[in-house]
């Protein structure tokens, strides 16, 4: 797959995007719970919360951060 100059996936720009606002990160924590509800929405909650993670330096350092 070749790669376009200058184009970046969704989940490269979520990533920054959520490391520096706050209180978008919030919102996308509250549709990824809802959506943990759901069984056919499931994956992705499950995809958005890892990308929070990723944002935030990976499971081990969003471990050891205070609320």
């Amino acid at each position: 797959m070749t790669k376009l100059k200058g184009v970046i996936s969704h989940h490269e720009r979520e990533i920054p995007e959520l490391s520096a606002d706050r209180e978008l990160t919030v919102e996308y924590l509250k549709a990824a719970m809802a959506s943990l509800d759901n069984p056919d929405d499931r994956a992705a909650g499950l995809l958005a919360l890892r990308t929070v993670a990723e944002a935030y330096g990976g499971l081990a350092l969003v471990s050891q951060k205070p609320v």
